[in-house]
């Protein structure tokens, strides 16, 4: 089946993320969200940074209107009922996703794939809420969406062969270079690179160095062009600990144990970039 419509539920970083690459690729795009104002927000964000793609002479000014006229937002679930591909992006909650996999599967056409952007949940047993576990997906973009190349394709226990191949298609046209991984808790980035930024808290909670060495440490030693820090300030100290709390149920392995300081920082409401404060200040 050929994608010709994308659907996005969540109009947030990700979703609009998702939504301009698709536009961008000539898809027509329909970004569902709750509320009128977050359907707003995220179109918002989705124009200026077309425009600051035109401005630096990555995009024409006609590619960016064209992308803009593709991308429709509404409030209602049912505007995805049409759609060839709807990829979930909503928050990081198992029930809620269930949920919304649910409604998705009773609205949408029988061929329609449903695919979730999920950073570490089960797609197996998202795929378990439907009547069409075959059509169910994970494709994990990685922030910010527009820049980053790599999109993470996870099979379910139930995806189809069919399935996965439209999938690996539809993200090369997005302009993204695909990875195949089995369903497994924090995939593959994820699995190996949230432990790392746990044991960088760990460094710095048992007072070894600053934040500013650590993270000139692992740039300098390391060649990391971020140091882990910075990069958990960037990801949200939140999204961290839950990651690490999921790593750590579904193994059962003190490995994963969330250190202490990324609790309380989360407990302080420290949550990185986007409240102005995490392990650097951005105030």
């Amino acid at each position: 089946m050929a994608t010709r419509t994308i659907g996005l539920v969540g109009a947030g970083t990700m979703g609009s993320g998702i939504a301009q690459a698709g536009a961008l690729s000539g898809y027509d795009v329909i970004m569902q969200d709750i509320s009128d104002g977050k359907v707003a927000k995220g179109v918002k964000d989705i124009t200026k940074s077309l425009a600051r793609l035109a401005a630096r002479d990555k995009i024409s000014n006609t590619d960016q209107s064209s992308a803009l006229a593709r991308i429709e937002g509404t409030t209602s679930l049912d505007d995805l009922a049409e759609c060839d591909v709807v990829i979930e992006a909503a928050t990081e909650n198992i029930d809620l996703k269930i949920a919304v996999f649910g409604q998705l599967d009773a609205l949408c056409k029988s061929e329609t794939i449903l695919a979730s952007n999920t950073s570490s949940l089960s797609i197996t047993r998202l795929a378990a809420a439907t009547r069409r576990p075959d059509r169910v997906i994970g494709l994990h973009f990685f922030n910010p969406v527009p820049i980053m190349k790599l999109v993470e394709i996870v099979r379910a226990l139930q995806t189809s062969d069919e399935t996965f191949t439209e999938m690996d298609t539809l993200t090369r046209q997005l302009g993204k270079e695909p990875v195949s991984v089995q369903d497994s808790p924090g995939f593959v980035v994820n699995r190996m690179l949230v432990p790392m930024i746990n044991e960088a808290i760990f460094v710095l909670h048992e007072g070894l160095a600053s934040a500013e060495e650590i993270d000139t440490a692992m740039k300098l030693g390391a060649n990391h062009p971020i140091g882990p820090l910075a990069l958990a300030d960037m990801i949200g100290i939140d999204v961290c600990l839950f990651v690490m709390e999921i790593l750590h149920n579904d193994f059962a392995d003190s490995k994963f144990r969330p250190c202490p300081l990324l609790k309380k920082m989360v407990n302080a409401g420290y949550l990185g970039r986007k409240s102005g404060r995490g392990f650097f200040d951005y105030s």
